[in-house]
């Protein structure tokens, strides 16, 4: 398998932004230097597990979201996604914008539920 760190270092960086962290910051919080969090973030190093498993926490995201850039839904009812799957694309999109809201809205709490 040739795992794409690159792609994982931008999911990484996107989030850190997102919540307005700064680099230098998330570094100090996983005692490493910021050059090292920047190889990370720009996919020229790979993170310890120990490291991974950090940033995950700081960041509030699961480490499927940042391995694959997907999260499984493990906290929404299963009623709700048998109903999704119900949908046709146009209703998907709008339940995706309605979810964005939800984040966003969430986001100022420097918070997103996993």
């Amino acid at each position: 398998m040739n795992f794409q760190y690159s792609e994982m270092g931008s999911r990484i960086k996107i989030r850190r932004k997102e919540l307005r962290i700064k680099q230098a910051e998330l570094a100090e919080s996983l005692e490493i230097s910021n050059n090292h969090m920047s190889s990370i973030e720009n996919g020229r190093q790979k993170p310890s597990m120990d490291i991974f498993i950090g940033i995950c926490k700081h960041l509030n995201v699961t480490p499927d979201y940042l391995l694959l850039g997907t999260m499984h839904a493990y906290n929404v009812p299963q009623d709700i996604l048998d109903k999704l799957r119900l949908c046709n694309q146009s209703d998907i999109e709008l339940a995706k914008d309605f979810i964005e809201l939800l984040v966003k809205r969430n986001n100022k709490n420097n918070y997103i539920p996993l």
